[in-house]
């Protein structure tokens, strides 16, 4: 294997992205993306330059080949059979050899929180970054991932139920490895204290997205100026404090039109908007659809077998 190393030096501007290479609102109402390595590895001549998600967090199980990697400021040559972790905000990059061989779980923030709030152990895994070496774990690991993935493409009855208990069985595995001496992760941690405020800003999100509070009334529950949290928003999310907000609310609406059967006036109340009308333009501004076009094309690709992630 002779890649090239992923860059050793990190620009103040670090491309913050949804999925590598892509930009706009995170393109699927599940709270889950999965695919192989190669398939978006290959497309980048199997180089993932530096980079990092504001809201997203990485799981990749590599089965086979070698991989040059870079988490924060650590920098390392692995082979698999590896574990890699990549939590919200880390700056990571990879050059895998043509031949690597695994899958990579891409968790939205809600989905983090979810876990957390069921499972003690969860936050060891999501919330920190390293690369574990895989013994006797391997095959279990493979076997959950290679599920959650066949789960992940079809639509079938009680999809979302059934990757909600893969995903948790998953983290229990991940737990067990990080306590586990013989394969205890090397983990990479990052310095900049802005992802402190980030991190309790996306989870004062979390917890009042549905009321729509100004920005000034969460910077001041977070004790630091309005103007602070956008100068963090931009530098670290390169968006603003407003917009990171927005698009926690244009994910749960995505979710609420694919998942539910609350009509467009419900969803609308329910996400804290007075007149529907606000909210199909809110819609519409931000997906580029109107919220029933949007509705009609889900059901479309529920209903002749297309998944309906990208």
């Amino acid at each position: 294997m002779n890649p090239e190393t992923p860059s050793t030096t990190i620009s103040s501007a670090v491309p913050t992205f949804t999925l590598y290479g892509e930009t706009g609102s995170w393109p699927t109402p599940d709270l889950l993306h999965c695919e192989s390595i190669a398939e978006r590895s290959r497309l980048h001549d199997w180089r993932i330059h530096p980079h990092r998600h504001v809201d997203l967090t990485h799981l990749l199980l590599l089965h086979a080949g070698e991989v040059e990697l870079q988490l924060e400021d650590s920098r390392q040559r692995r082979a698999a059979p590896l574990l890699i972790l990549v939590p919200a905000l880390t700056i990571h990059g990879f050059a895998f050899a043509p031949n690597i061989q695994g899958h990579i779980l891409t968790l939205a923030a809600p989905l983090v929180s979810h876990l957390e709030q069921v499972l003690p152990d969860a936050s060891r895994v999501w919330r920190s970054a390293g690369v574990t070496a895989l013994a006797d774990a391997r095959h279990r690991l493979q076997a959950l991932v290679e599920h959650i993935d066949g789960e992940y493409r079809r639509p079938a009855r009680d999809r979302d139920v059934l990757l909600d208990a893969l995903i948790q069985a998953l983290t229990v595995e991940a737990a067990r490895l990080a306590t586990h001496p013989a394969t205890r992760a090397r983990s990479a941690v990052s310095t900049d204290p802005g992802h402190g405020h980030l991190a309790r800003y996306q989870a004062l999100i979390e917890r009042r997205f549905r009321q729509q509070p100004s920005i000034e009334e969460m910077a001041r529950e977070l004790d630091i100026s309005a103007a602070h949290l956008n100068a963090l928003c931009r530098r670290l999310a390169d968006q603003s404090a407003l917009s990171v907000l927005h698009q926690r609310l244009l994910l749960e609406a995505k979710r609420e039109l694919t998942y539910t059967n609350l009509t467009i006036a419900q969803i609308a109340d329910g996400l804290g908007f007075s007149e529907p009308a606000y909210f199909t333009r809110f819609f519409k501004r931000l997906s580029g659809v109107a919220p029933r076009d949007f509705r009609r094309r889900q059901f479309h690709h529920q209903g002749d077998g297309s998944p309906s992630s990208p």
